[in-house]
């Protein structure tokens, strides 16, 4: 009874340098999570910073997908330490932090991922699924070493101070979003805009030569290739409200079409 409950990290090290493929998790479904890791992606990425989510879906979602060997990350919705804690004690190891813009932010972000003294997260994980409700005796010492924060890079302003973040230890990967590198350049609802992609590809190329991890998410497969010649690893791919909507639509307009 010893081992971790639930603890699949994202193989982040220099010396694993497969892609990962990964598909966003919207709906708050645990029917839906389920299906989309029996599918095989690397990863899902369950999102609660713009999903309907919240601390006891998100939970549903991680019993949902254990059984599979797809590895669940987790976007929270913003940097506050307690809430970081939350999803740390709920048995959610790879982070994804969304807006951040400056180093300082990144230290504090991984400060609140921390035991002390390394960090100021609070001890309480014993009562929760993170340590197996205690059953796992060594959880305060491998805790530390068992978390993968993701910071996500969504601002001219975090572009600008990249290699300052990419410089904070403890941040296995940063991860571009395209999105709002675009509103933040006064591009808003079109991050296909040759601008943003050359800032993403130039973000991917700094966070390579730094060694560290880099992700994107886009739903156009030839500037996904583009970024995973560049270096980037972490691909988000599509997402599940893509695949009932857009599949959906295309099927619809498909039988509608006049037979000749």
């Amino acid at each position: 009874m010893s081992g971790p409950l639930h603890n699949k990290l994202l193989p982040l090290t220099e010396t694993e340098q497969t892609s990962l493929f990964g598909a966003w998790l919207n709906l708050a479904s645990p029917l839906v999570a389920e299906a989309i890791a029996a599918i095989g992606y690397d990863w899902v990425m369950i999102d609660a910073e713009h999903g309907p989510n919240d601390v006891s879906s998100v939970l549903s979602q991680l019993q949902a997908v254990s059984a599979y060997p797809t590895v669940p990350v987790v976007r929270i919705p913003n940097h506050d330490g307690s809430v970081i804690k939350r999803y740390l004690d709920i048995g959610a190891h790879n982070l994804l932090v969304p807006m951040v813009d400056t180093k300082n932010q990144a230290q504090q972000i991984v400060e609140a991922s921390r035991y002390p003294k390394a960090g100021i997260r609070g001890v309480g994980a014993g009562l929760g699924r993170a340590s197996r409700w205690s059953l796992q005796p060594d959880y305060l010492q491998t805790a530390n070493a068992s978390v993968r924060l993701i910071l996500q890079i969504e601002s001219e302003e975090a572009l600008h101070n990249l290699p300052e973040i990419l410089s904070v230890e403890g941040i296995a990967a940063v991860f571009f979003g395209p999105a709002d590198i675009a509103a933040s350049k006064g591009l808003l609802g079109d991050p296909s805009d040759a601008r943003v992609r050359e800032a993403v590809i130039q973000g991917i190329r700094t966070a390579r030569d730094r060694k560290i991890a880099a992700g994107v998410f886009s739903g156009d497969q030839d500037f996904i290739k583009a970024c995973e010649l560049e270096g980037a690893r972490l691909l988000g791919v599509t997402s599940d409200v893509n695949l009932l909507v857009s599949n959906g639509k295309r099927l619809l307009e498909h039988l509608r079409q006049p037979v000749d």
